[in-house]
Parts: structure tokens; sequence; C-alpha cells
């Protein structure tokens, strides 16, 4: 073996004491700790899956209409739950981590930064249920309703100016509703890498 300037901890397991399962031990496993992990679980999980993994393989296998239709009804039942989630999380934070109510008018304290980034989360998910997600469903069925109208897919050459100017709207909510998910998945991901540290 080379001679290496690693520390023992890394090569040689530390020895721990045996721990046998009891009762009292598993019931001990339903604390305000367990349920924030799993609460962050299901939140980061389902958060990655419906922006990097859902949608897409719907996108791709669906004709668009349907895929459409698909995400107006997924997007509200995973903004709601998102904001119930989180909702739930900045709850038990606050509760075990009492500098938060303490010095929550300075950002940079550990604590209250995490509070902070958990109230982002909230913010825009909460901004893409109640405002850009309904104008962007509401932009969608116009241009479906104006498809019909004129017998045009939305992209073909020759489209009126209206179908035009839903596409513009279209486009532009469609992309603030995605940088509002990304921010969230973003900002829920460095909140698991503080709380895993």
């Amino acid at each position: 073996m080379s001679n290496c300037n690693y520390p023992s901890s890394l090569i040689t397991p530390a020895m721990s004491k045996v721990e046998e399962l009891t009762l009292s031990s598993v019931l001990s496993l339903f604390s305000a700790n367990g349920l924030y992990t799993i609460l962050y679980s299901w939140l980061f999980g389902m958060s990655v899956w419906i922006t990097f993994f859902g949608g897409i393989i719907a996108f791709k296998t669906l004709p668009r209409q349907q895929f459409g239709n698909l995400q107006h009804k997924t997007f509200p039942i995973y903004f709601v739950l998102s904001i119930s989630i989180v909702s739930s999380l900045l709850v038990l934070w606050t509760f075990s981590h009492p500098d938060v109510l303490t010095y929550y008018d300075r950002p940079l304290v550990a604590d209250v930064s995490q509070f902070y980034l958990l109230i982002s989360v909230l913010m825009s998910q909460g901004t893409n249920y109640f405002v850009i997600g309904p104008m962007t469903s509401k932009t969608m069925f116009e241009r479906h309703r104006l498809e019909k109208e004129e017998g045009k897919v939305y992209n073909e050459p020759g489209v009126s100016d209206a179908m035009k100017a839903l596409n513009k709207r279209f486009g532009a909510l469609h992309g603030v509703s995605s940088l509002f998910n990304l921010w969230s998945v973003i900002a829920i991901a460095m909140h698991g890498l503080y709380i895993g540290n």
C-alpha cells in the first residue's frame, strides 16, 4: 500500500455501539425531525421529477393539446402540494430554530437565511399557482380555440396576428413560470445541502 496521508477515520471505520431495535426506539422515529426529513424529501423529489422528467416524458409522448391538458391538470396539484409542504417546513423550521424569530431582520444568520430560502419557494410556487398558472392556462385554451377557428396549428406560416399575439403571451408566461419553478428547485436543493451538513 502506498504511503498516503488520509486520516485514519477515512480508512478504517469507527467502531460503533450496536443498537437493538425496541418498540420504544421505533416509536422515537416519529418526531419533528423525522417529519421534517420526510416532508423535505417529498418536496425535493416531487420538484425534481415534475421539472426535469415527468413533463419532458409527457411532452415527447402525447399529442400537443393532450399534453397541454395534462399540464393544466397536473401543475395546480403540484403547486398546492409544494405550497402545503413548504408551509409545513417553515412552521417546523421556526419551531426548532428559535433564532429565526429573534434575528428575523438579519438574513445572514444561518438559520434565518434558510427560513428566507423556504419563503422564496413559497412565494415562487404561490405566484405560479395563483397568478401565472391561471394566466398561462387561459392563454393556452384561447390558442386551442383559435387553432380550430383558423384551421391552422399555432406555429404554421400565415397564422393570424391574434394567434401571433397569443403565441408571444404564452411564451412569456410559460418562461416566467418555468423560471419561478426552476428557482424553487434550486432553493430546495440548497436547503437540502444545508440540512445535510
